[in-house]
């Protein structure tokens, strides 16, 4: 990991924008859908889509602190060439039992396996959501195909400070995260490009009227992007 890969993750905020080829040099296991310990690091990572036509059906709950997310197909290959028509994996060896088994243990007394959540809003762009807890775990019938089972887990926003997860002193902001269709709305408007200078790197989805002074996440006039720089000017101007 480069010293500016190891900056960029240490600093991160939710709401950040993330392109696939920093996806890639973080290391965040960003090609698979969850991950239960990349890198021996000591949370899990899941890349999430609400996107239509996305592979699995992720949603939000609870104005956006919580995530309901879909478990992971069985592989594709000569043995299971159309993994969608049959149930999904459960067992120990694969994610999805690895995440299972951490929510037993949790709801046997030990603490929430912590996780860090990417969402992708379109083609090589991503957003950083922030960490979770992961707190359940169910199966039902997929909506599609009523014979299949399928696993849904799920994950709580964290609100305090995490402690030395792998060297990153996160600070989780007290906000509401802005959903997903609000993010590509002003992705497209603003051409994924900083609203003030420009710049199409280094870039953050901002509150304009800042959500603790009363400002709104659920409308795209209220959300803008900024690069680093233009947000910390702006910051600088809030009383």
């Amino acid at each position: 990991m480069t010293k500016y890969t190891k900056e960029r993750m240490q600093s991160m905020r939710r709401g950040d924008i993330i392109s696939w080829h920093e996806m890639g040099m973080m290391g965040e296991a960003f090609q698979q859908g969850m991950t239960f310990s990349p890198s021996g690091r000591d949370y899990a990572v899941v890349n999430m889509s609400v996107s239509p036509g996305a592979p699995y059906a992720d949603k939000w709950e609870d104005d956006g602190r919580t995530i309901i997310y879909e478990g992971h197909d069985a592989k594709r290959d000569k043995y299971t060439p159309e993994p969608k028509l049959i149930s999904q994996p459960t067992g120990i060896m694969c994610e999805n039992g690895k995440f299972i088994k951490a929510v037993e243990r949790y709801k046997s007394g030990s603490a929430p396996r912590v996780v860090k959540v990417y969402e992708k809003i379109k083609p090589g762009i991503w957003v950083y959501n922030g960490f979770f807890n992961l707190t359940d775990y169910w199966q039902e019938n997929d909506i599609g195909n009523p014979a299949r089972k399928v696993c849904k887990f799920k994950l709580e926003a964290i609100d305090e400070k995490i402690e030395n997860i792998q060297s990153e002193n996160v600070i989780i902001e007290h906000a509401r995260l802005i959903p997903s269709a609000i993010k590509f709305e002003v992705y497209t408007r603003d051409k994924g490009c900083c609203r003030e200078c420009g710049a199409a790197e280094n870039l953050h989805y901002d509150h304009i009227l800042p959500y603790s002074k009363g400002g709104t996440s659920v409308d795209a006039k209220n959300i803008q992007i900024l690069c680093a720089t233009c947000n910390l000017k702006k910051g600088a101007k809030i009383i």
